[in-house]
């Protein structure tokens, strides 16, 4: 009997965090990105290439889209591809704190199917399949049920709380924030927090995998202009994306004035 894509997943996953926990805070080797993308560390690459052995190895079919990896839009030609982030929220990793995580998906034809954000200095494994729920280490999880954005608390970066974002008025929500996408749309989907939002455009391979998990949970997510995310597309990114609770999206479309 085949493999289920969500079980490779969760078992790379596994093997990445021993990779990741074996250089956390451990003064790992560190450099920065070609055009200002941001640091890297030797355990990103470390896990980068395990993942490019098990997983090329076990679906040599799907497309290939990592963080890590020089794109190949060959992938485009593919029916289901990868999406992954080695570590997502590299600056934490380096910092040494417990926030960073690996975020792996499977798309096809656009749609994400099977999803796991892991995060193993904090023993924490989000997953979800299309159609099957969502788990925070094998539990059912789902959002919250705030329907007032005056009650929510929102993760977001401050200036995505600027006026210049909001048509139709800055919605009164907390803000609080993470360092990681992919843990901040985990957290939507287990209700810890009512809502993230981003308007800056998304790296595929940061919010892919929590996107599964918060729809399956039962929460809302949608891209800034009130549309529903599409995969593997040629540019790689998502424009913005709010992630909230099913009965704070009305109200966040108002504000938004989309």
């Amino acid at each position: 009997m085949p493999v289920h894509d969500l079980e490779l997943l969760l078992d790379v996953a596994g093997a990445a965090g021993d990779i990741a926990l074996k250089y956390f805070k451990n003064d790992p080797e560190t450099w920065e990105k070609d055009g200002d993308q941001g640091p890297v560390t030797v355990a990103d690459m470390e896990v980068n290439a395990m993942l490019e052995t098990r997983l090329k190895a076990a679906r040599p079919d799907y497309g290939w889209l990592s963080e890590e990896t020089d794109d190949d839009l060959a992938r485009l030609d593919c029916d289901r591809v990868f999406i992954l982030d080695p570590i997502d929220g590299t600056r934490s990793f380096i910092m040494g704190h417990e926030n960073f995580a690996h975020s792996f998906a499977v798309a096809e034809k656009g749609v994400v199917t099977a999803a796991v954000v892991h995060l193993p200095a904090k023993k924490m494994t989000f997953a979800a399949t299309r159609g099957g729920g969502a788990t925070l280490n094998g539990e059912p999880i789902a959002p919250s049920n705030v329907d007032d954005l005056a009650k929510a608390e929102v993760l977001a970066a401050k200036p995505m709380l600027n006026a210049e974002h909001w048509a139709g008025g800055v919605p009164p929500v907390k803000r609080n924030f993470r360092s990681s996408l992919a843990y901040r749309l985990a957290l939507i989907a287990n209700g810890r927090f009512d809502a993230m939002l981003t308007f800056r455009p998304a790296w595929e391979w940061d919010v892919a995998a929590g996107d599964l998990i918060c729809t399956e949970a039962g929460a809302a997510v949608f891209d800034a202009k009130g549309d529903v995310p599409v995969y593997n597309s040629t540019g790689a990114k998502i424009p913005g994306m709010i992630a909230c609770a099913p009965a704070l999206r009305a109200p966040f479309l108002k504000h938004l004035a989309v």
